[in-house]
């Protein structure tokens, strides 16, 4: 039998929710609830409404939908759309909308973003691939040489925006709202304004030196040349008006039309303040650049984990391979512990360093079967491996446990931010959605008279020179994300969605979720409380204090260099309880702590619930 060390801060309660009852999903369409067909306006009918919550609260309990964000507007969006019979795909993109408002340095109109959807009706899982592209002008050395800072900076790091082209694609085949219906949540909050908060503060404090240097962003987010003060409000009628007119003149308006030829001038012509002595350097994207963009339907990866299915994203992300063959490794040892978690992350690090990015052929497959996670598998032993750890050659002849040959590859720098959130509906579908625009705020560089930040989403590629990597930026191609927007299943239905922003810390704090509820017996909120550690084949184990405290002696004693990483990750998760409820699932303290809200709490409701 298998032996589980389980670490001395994890509850010991077996799983017998998940193995006992099923979650509820909605049946066939000929079962009740019938989820209403989508429209131009909106759903066919209302639901009642609760009383609006004041204050984030991280973890809810109950019926008929559930969503967990960041943001307590963002889910009031949200579960608004699912009171008034939108599904969740329709929460989804009001509730990405509405970040792009209230934490615009993380996500917004001008950013990207992957989407993994369970379609109850079809009993399919989807995902929606919304990542940025790099501009045909742009070559595998056009970041050769420089400065990452100098590149965050820049209008060269910007890359052609894929979150509203995802939002349509979205709503039109799996939503009922029109894009119109959706924005009118985040029109609302953009207009009326939302309380600063302290991480909104300290965001904003840690970017003053860069958006000084831009006389837009300065106007917008610097107001008497210094950050909101808590408890202020804070309105952006300009970002308002922006989602105004795209729900008016819909996509197009930016790819290709003139909200698309104001974002390409800032991209070419960054606004820089007089005086400045930045060095910005302009970007590459033409107009052609937007009208050629698309967004995507993709494979999602899946990968068979203790009786129990687990999808995520496909390459561009490497969140669904890298998490997947983590996971794999772990599964084929005796034992697993937090060693073992380090040491299999470690190990997929290595591969998804070498193999995975935009590219035709990715050995997706091979990363994800049995036979090459066994092979990783027997080089984990009692002390922790040398970082950077060699790459494992996925090639189907996995017949012994030699040691790799091949050269290992570096972690690309990522920026920390990004936002998730996930919603379930009654009908059964869910959605986890990871939305960004990179670094926190971005390349710096508001849109002037529209109100929204660029991204930088092109940091995300390998600067170089790097001959053969995987992640080198090219005309048109898509950087490498971390990104890992996840979905769980047992006995073919929805049982867990998780995610979390984090740059590449998100592959492992999702892998540490998983590890800790189904590995450790943790429940939901404790897994997600728990403290965290990254390890990414790099030298060091980065850790937050809790986990320091707790395990840091121990690990040493096993080979395991170990280094302060103050926060990582905010992650959102649901866990589908059975008899139709829904435990969602926010942060109680990172980043200020989440937001988690159910349709109905209490009692089940009559139909639907």
């Amino acid at each position: 039998m298998r032996r589980v060390i389980v670490p001395a801060a994890a509850t010991t309660a077996l799983l017998t929710s998940l193995l006992v009852a099923p979650p509820a999903v909605a049946e066939p369409p000929h079962a009740e609830p019938t989820q209403a067909e989508p429209t131009q306006d909106g759903p066919a009918q209302d639901a009642p409404t609760q009383g609006e919550p004041t204050q984030k609260v991280p973890v809810a309990e109950g019926y008929g939908g559930a969503v967990a964000t960041v943001d307590l507007d963002a889910s009031k969006a949200a579960i608004g759309v699912l009171n008034r019979g939108g599904n969740a795909m329709d929460a989804a993109v009001a509730a990405g909308a509405v970040l792009g408002v209230t934490e615009p340095y993380s996500s917004g109109l001008t950013g990207g973003g992957f989407m993994v959807y369970y379609d109850a009706r079809r009993r399919r899982v989807f995902t929606v691939d919304g990542r940025e592209k790099a501009p045909q002008a742009m070559t595998s050395t056009t970041l050769a040489g420089i400065p990452f800072e100098e590149g965050v900076t820049s209008g060269l790091s910007a890359g052609v925006p894929g979150t509203v082209a995802q939002w349509d694609l979205a709503l039109r085949r799996f939503g009922t709202l029109s894009l119109k219906r959706a924005l009118q949540p985040a029109i609302e909050v953009a207009s009326k304004g939302f309380v600063v908060d302290q991480t909104f503060y300290n965001q904003t404090a840690q970017n003053v030196a860069r958006f000084k240097d831009f006389t837009s962003t300065a106007k917008l987010y610097l107001p008497n040349g210094a950050p909101p003060p808590v408890g202020s409000v804070f309105k952006n009628p300009e970002l308002a008006d922006t989602y105004r007119e795209l729900g008016r003149r819909g996509p197009s308006w930016l790819y290709g039309g003139q909200l698309g030829r104001e974002i390409v001038a800032t991209v070419k012509q960054p606004p820089v303040t007089p005086g400045s002595t930045r060095n910005v350097r302009p970007g590459l994207m033409e107009l052609s650049d937007l009208r050629d963009y698309q967004a995507l339907t993709r494979e999602p990866t899946r990968i068979d984990f203790k009786g129990m299915q687990v999808y995520g994203m496909a390459p561009p992300s490497s969140g669904g391979s890298t998490v997947g063959e983590a996971l794999n490794i772990l599964e084929a040892l005796p034992q697993v512990g937090v060693h073992e978690y380090l040491e299999a992350s470690r190990l997929a690090f290595a591969d998804r360093n070498k193999y995975v990015g935009d590219l035709p052929h990715v050995p997706l497959k091979e990363l994800l079967s049995d036979g090459f996670a066994k092979e990783r598998a027997c080089l984990i032993g009692d002390r922790a491996l040398p970082s950077p750890a060699a790459p494992g050659e996925p090639d189907g002849d996995y017949g012994s446990c030699a040691t790799p040959s091949g050269t290992a590859t570096a972690t690309v720098e990522e920026g920390p931010e990004t936002t998730h959130l996930v919603v379930a509906d009654r009908w059964g579908n869910v959605v986890a959605y990871n939305l960004s625009i990179e670094s926190t705020g971005g390349n710096g560089i508001v849109v002037p008279g529209r109100g929204v930040l660029l991204n930088n989403e092109l940091t995300d590629f390998t600067f170089g020179p790097a001959p053969g990597d995987p992640n080198l930026p090219g005309p048109g191609k898509r950087p490498r994300s971390s990104m890992a927007p996840t979905l769980v299943f047992q006995h073919g239905r929805p049982v867990l969605a998780a995610g979390s922003p984090g740059g590449s810390t998100i592959i492992t704090t999702v892998l540490q979720i998983l590890v800790n509820r189904y590995e450790f017996g943790m429940n939901l909120p404790e897994a997600l409380a728990a403290p965290r550690a990254t390890q990414r084949n790099t030298p060091q184990t980065q850790a937050e204090q809790a986990f320091l405290d707790k395990y840091g002696a121990e690990l040493k004693a096993r080979g395991h260099d170990l280094v302060l990483n103050p926060e990582i990750g905010a992650a959102t998760a649901l866990e589908f309880l059975g008899r139709g409820k829904v435990q969602a699932v926010a942060e109680p303290v990172r980043r200020g702590g989440g937001s988690a809200l159910v349709v109905r709490s209490g009692v089940c409701c009559k139909s639907g619930g």
